[in-house]
C-alpha cells in the first residue's frame, strides 16, 4: 500500500489528484468549524450525550452536527435524494428511458437529483432545528414567523449545496470521501475515549471489533470471481487481429461502502422525524414518535435487524444499478469475445446476472453481518453501546481506504500499459 502511494506521487497526473482531493477535504473540515449563530452551545452537548440516533447522524457530519456549524446537515440530503432517484428511475419508464442515454442520461439524472437535494434539505433543516428549539437549545426559539429561524435554515440548506457541490467536484464517489473525512477527523477523540474507560474488557472488545471489521472489509473487497473470456480471431479493415484468452473480473462486493451509507441514512430519517414530534401538544402524536425513537434505537436488536436486512437489499440495488449484465454481454459480443460453454447474447446475459446474484448474496451477508456485530454488542451489553457507532464509522473508513487504493493501483498499471504501448 505505502508503495503504491509513493509511486501515486511520483506520478505528476496523479499527485495532482490527491492534492486535489485533500484541498476539498480541507475546505470541508474549515467550514465544519463555523458554528451556525443562535446556539445555545452548553445545552446542544447536554442533547447528543443522550441521544443516540442523533449520534447516527452526526457520525455522517463529522462532528458538524453536534456543533451545529453551517454544514451540520453534512451529505444527508443528497443521500436521501440520490435514493429517491433510484427508487423512482426504477419504476418511472421516462427516468428509465433517459438512464439508457449514457452520458447525457446520466447528466440528467444528477441535475435532478440535486433539484431534489435542495427541498431534502430545508426539510431535515427545519425538523433538526424544531426538534433542538424544543430542548431550549436555540436561543430564542425556532418558528416559521422567526427571522432568526430563516437565516438558519437557509444557512443550513446552504451548507449542504455547498458540500453536494464540493463532493462531486472529487473524480469518483465524492460522498464516501467527505463522510470519510468527517468520521477520521473525529478518530483521535474517539480512540481517547475508548482507552479512558475504566474497564479494560471495553478496550479490549474495541480492538478485537477494529481488527474483525479490517480483516473482514478487505477480504469482501479483494474478493472476485473471474469469469473467463475466450477472444476469436477477428479481420477488422486490412488488419487482422489475434484471438486471446483473458477474464472478466467480478468483485463480491460491486457495490462498495455505499450500501452501509445508504441504510443508516434511511434508519436515521425517521429517528429525525420522530425527535421532531415528541414534543408535540398532541398526547397521540407524541406517544408515536417516542415510541419510533425507542424502536429505532441504534443500540437495539430491532435495529439491528432492520439494518443488516437493508445493508443485504441495498447491496443487490446498487449492484443492479453499477453492473447491467445486458450491457456487458452485448459488449463483449461486439468485440468478438465470448464465455466457453456460453452462447453469446442473452444466455451471456443470464449466466452473468446468476453469477452475480450468487457473489453478490455472499458479499451482501458478510457486508451485514459486520456492519450490525457492533450493534449487537451494543445492544447485549449497555456499557459497550459507544461501540455502534465507532463499528460503523470503522467500516466506512476501512471500506473507502480500500476502494481509493484500488483506484489509485488501477491508475497506475494504466500509466504502465500506456508506457508500454508507446
Amino acid at each position: 500500500m505505502f508503495e503504491s502511494l509513493l509511486n501515486a506521487f511520483r506520478a505528476p497526473d496523479i499527485r495532482r489528484r490527491i492534492l486535489f482531493v485533500l484541498g476539498i477535504l480541507i475546505v470541508y473540515r474549515l467550514l465544519a468549524q463555523v458554528p451556525l449563530p443562535g446556539i445555545d452551545r452548553a445545552a446542544l452537548a447536554d442533547f447528543f450525550k443522550n441521544n443516540a440516533a442523533f449520534g447516527i447522524i452526526d457520525l455522517f457530519a463529522g462532528g458538524g452536527l453536534s456543533q451545529l456549524s453551517i454544514v451540520g446537515l453534512a451529505m444527508n440530503p443528497y443521500i436521501n435524494a440520490s435514493i429517491i432517484m433510484q427508487l423512482m428511475t426504477g419504476v418511472i419508464p421516462s427516468l428509465q428511458a433517459l438512464s439508457r442515454e449514457g452520458e447525457y442520461g446520466r447528466q440528467r439524472l444528477n441535475q435532478y437529483t440535486r433539484y431534489l437535494t435542495v427541498p431534502m434539505a430545508l426539510l431535515q433543516a427545519f425538523g433538526i432545528l424544531s426538534a433542538l428549539s424544543a430542548r431550549d437549545v436555540i436561543i430564542g426559539g425556532f418558528g416559521l414567523g422567526n427571522a432568526q429561524s430563516w437565516v438558519q435554515m437557509v444557512t443550513l440548506v446552504a451548507g449542504a449545496i455547498v458540500l453536494m457541490w464540493l463532493g462531486e467536484l472529487i473524480t469518483g464517489n465524492g460522498i464516501s470521501f467527505i463522510i470519510f473525512a468527517g468520521i477520521v477527523s473525529r478518530a483521535p477523540a474517539g480512540v481517547l475515549g475508548v482507552l479512558s474507560q475504566p474497564s479494560p474488557r471495553d478496550i479490549v472488545l474495541f480492538v478485537i471489533l477494529a481488527i474483525v471489521a479490517v480483516a473482514v472489509i478487505i477480504y469482501i473487497q479483494e474478493g472476485q470471481r473471474r469469469i473467463p473470456i475466450q477472444y476469436a480471431s477477428r479481420v477488422r479493415g486490412r488488419r487482422m487481429y489475434q484471438g486471446g484468452q483473458t477474464f472478466l473480473p467480478l468483485r463480491v462486493n460491486l457495490a462498495g461502502v455505499i450500501p452501509i451509507i445508504f441504510a443508516i441514512s434511511i434508519l436515521a430519517f425517521p429517528g429525525q422525524l420522530a425527535a421532531y414530534f415528541s414534543f408535540s401538544q398532541v398526547e397521540g402524536v407524541r406517544n408515536v414518535a417516542n415510541a419510533i425513537g425507542a424502536f429505532l434505537s441504534p443500540t437495539s436488536i430491532q435495529y439491528a435487524i432492520i439494518y443488516f436486512v437493508l445493508v443485504v437489499g441495498f447491496t443487490y440495488f446498487y449492484t443492479a444499478f453499477t453492473f447491467k449484465p445486458d450491457e456487458t454481454a452485448e459488449q463483449l459480443r461486439k468485440n468478438g469475445g465470448f464465455i466457453p460453454g456460453i452462447r453469446p447474447g442473452r444466455p451471456t446475459q443470464e449466466y452473468l446476472g446468476r453469477v452475480v446474484s450468487r457473489i453478490t448474496l455472499a458479499g451482501s451477508l458478510f457486508l451485514g453481518s459486520v456492519a450490525v456485530f457492533p450493534v449487537i454488542l451494543g445492544g447485549l451489553d449497555p456499557s459497550l453501546q459507544g461501540l455502534a457507532i465507532g463499528g460503523t464509522g470503522l467500516l466506512i473508513v476501512v471500506s473507502v481506504v480500500v476502494e481509493t487504493m484500488k483506484q489509485i493501483e488501477a491508475q497506475l498499471m494504466m500509466r504502465n500499459y500506456e508506457g508500454f504501448i508507446r
